[in-house]
């Protein structure tokens, strides 16, 4: 019987794109992706947000693209296979890191809409956004 591995996430670009080569010459690029997600509502009625990391690397000519139009604060998409990994740090504490090795990834804004939107925002919009509850669609 055949069997799978694959994640997808969307998710702001949390820093730079590396690009590196490995000892065989082949490019490899990694960057970090930051997805949002909300768990509830805390003691004050408030929405809670959590924001889970994932480090990204993608391969050969697809990481030499990333190096070019990936940069920080795109929203992105990516697809590939997951892994958790764990390691203990130099203070001795045991973390874990999320890594995906990409298969796919598309960016989900352009840069002109980013800029945009950020320039035509009317004042008090951010006030409004976080006012906005999706518990309220009636759908």
């Amino acid at each position: 019987m055949a069997s799978m591995s694959k994640i997808m996430i969307i998710g702001n670009v949390g820093r730079d794109p590396e690009l590196k080569m490995t000892g065989q010459g082949r490019p490899v690029c990694e960057f970090s992706v930051a997805v949002n997600r909300v768990t509830g509502r805390g003691q004050g009625g408030e929405r809670e947000e959590q924001t889970d990391w994932y480090r990204v690397s993608c391969w050969g000519k697809q990481a030499e693209t990333a190096q070019q139009i990936v940069s920080k604060g795109r929203l992105i998409f990516v697809s590939g296979r997951f892994q958790a990994r764990e390691w203990t740090g130099k203070d001795d504490v045991k973390r874990t890191s999320l890594e995906i090795s990409a298969d796919d990834f598309q960016l989900l804004d352009s840069r002109r809409d980013r800029e945009g939107m950020a320039a035509a925002a009317p004042a008090g919009a951010a006030d409004d956004a976080a006012k906005f509850d999706p518990d309220e669609i009636p759908f």
